[in-house]
């Protein structure tokens, strides 16, 4: 009973376009595959790809150039690499990414049935493909699955622990779900979504139309709420199962998010805080403009007296009589120690701070050259009367020779 139902979901859940919507032509002049019925594109390549079950699929990888990101696209049912062809260099080209899409098993010009476990293994072939192929890291890649594809992006996903983000179009929380509102899940059952979403550990994000009259609203939402590491969700009010692209919240929203996940972890965690990630005044001003911060660092008087200007230090190291020949260089060091600080410790980026930071240590600078020549200057003139003096007692020591 089990494997009748499993096999009549199986049947519900695929619709491969009969005939495919397109053709494949090998150019005979340099031996490139092509697509019937478009233009030659020379940042597009039509590839064929075996698979680990024995299947031959198709693809097609669109490159961008000097795009950091990659999307591996699984296509919705009824659906195949030609009649998406022109939607994925829209998306290559507005979100600024390397884009492959597949065709599954049975679809399009790929040889075999389609399965659940045949579209796992096609997803795998075209994962190996953009690593082996074209040099994309796990890191870099976000997947994408629009309905069906849900499942074989789920099901990817959970087994790459670094990966770049998830998206979810109009997903499903599992096959048997969509016809029945079952509250467990059977073993039977296919593309059991709603139990490996908690396992991904990348973020995600779910676009759901809220007038879906194939896969409901619910699902999408449910989905939402179980992902261990949330985006904002886009729910497109009005839109059903085949026309979200068409809204101009879809495009806007989903390059918001690349461009988010595109960030460092640290940046991606700060901006997630605030749904105005793009300018948080309260955080902005926190972090990089906090006066009490500012002073203590740059400006607190106590500090600046002690490092450069300190009178008590300043007497200890350069009046002591018999080792100012030895102590001479030191003001030099401490003079080269500011300029150190200026430009290595404390990069500022604001020039005015910088301004303000040099005033009190040229002050400092001139009032330590001022007393080094003061000192200089008592100093010699202690040694010319020390010498006078010497030459009078020499004098007197003559005299008295004499005398005697």
């Amino acid at each position: 009973m089990g494997g009748v139902t499993s096999s009549m979901a199986a049947k519900f859940a695929f619709f491969p376009p009969n005939p495919p919507s397109y053709k494949l032509i090998t150019d005979e002049t340099n031996g490139l595959l092509l697509l019937g019925h478009f233009p030659h594109r020379e940042n597009v390549d039509i590839l064929r790809l075996p698979t680990r079950r024995g299947t031959e699929i198709v693809a097609v990888y669109v490159r961008y150039p000097m795009a950091t990101s990659t999307l591996l696209y699984s296509h919705g049912n009824a659906a195949d690499i030609g009649q998406m062809y022109e939607l994925f260099i829209e998306l290559s080209i507005h979100l600024r990414v390397n884009l492959m899409g597949y065709d599954y098993s049975g679809y399009g010009q790929s040889t075999g049935k389609p399965s659940e476990h045949n579209t796992y293994s096609d997803i795998e072939a075209a994962y190996k493909c953009l690593e082996e192929c074209y040099g994309a890291k796990q890191e870099n890649i976000i997947l994408y699955g629009q309905s069906v594809g849900s499942g074989p992006t789920l099901d990817l996903a959970v087994r790459l622990p670094r990966l770049r983000a998830v998206v979810l179009h109009s997903p499903i929380l599992s096959g048997l779900r969509v016809m029945y509102p079952v509250k467990r899940t059977y073993w039977f059952d296919i593309y059991k979504n709603i139990d490996k979403i908690p396992l991904v550990k990348c973020p995600v994000l779910v676009i759901h139309g809220t007038s879906d009259e194939v896969v409901d609203f619910s699902h999408g939402k449910q989905l939402w709420e179980l992902c261990q590491e949330k985006y904002e969700p886009l729910w497109l009010k009005g839109g059903n199962h085949c026309n979200l692209e068409l809204y101009p919240e879809y495009l806007r929203h989903l390059k918001k998010f690349i461009l988010t996940v595109e960030k460092s972890p640290s940046q991606r965690n700060t901006s997630r805080r605030s749904t105005d990630w793009i300018e948080p005044p309260r955080r902005s001003t926190d972090c990089f403009e906090t006066p009490r911060r500012s002073t203590d660092r740059f400006d607190c008087p106590r500090k600046s007296t002690d490092r450069f200007d300190g009178p008590r230090r300043s007497t200890d190291h350069f009046d002591g009589p018999r080792k100012s020949t030895d102590r001479r260089e030191k003001p030099r060091k401490s003079t080269d120690r500011p300029e150190k600080l200026k430009f290595q410790e404390y990069k500022f980026t604001n020039i005015e701070k910088l301004e303000k930071f040099r005033v009190p240590c040229d002050q400092s600078e001139r009032s330590q050259r001022s007393r080094r020549s003061v000192e200089f200057n008592e100093k010699s003139r202690k040694s010319i009367d020390h010498q006078l003096e010497r030459g009078r007692k020499s004098v007197d020591w003559l005299d008295r020779i004499r005398i005697g």
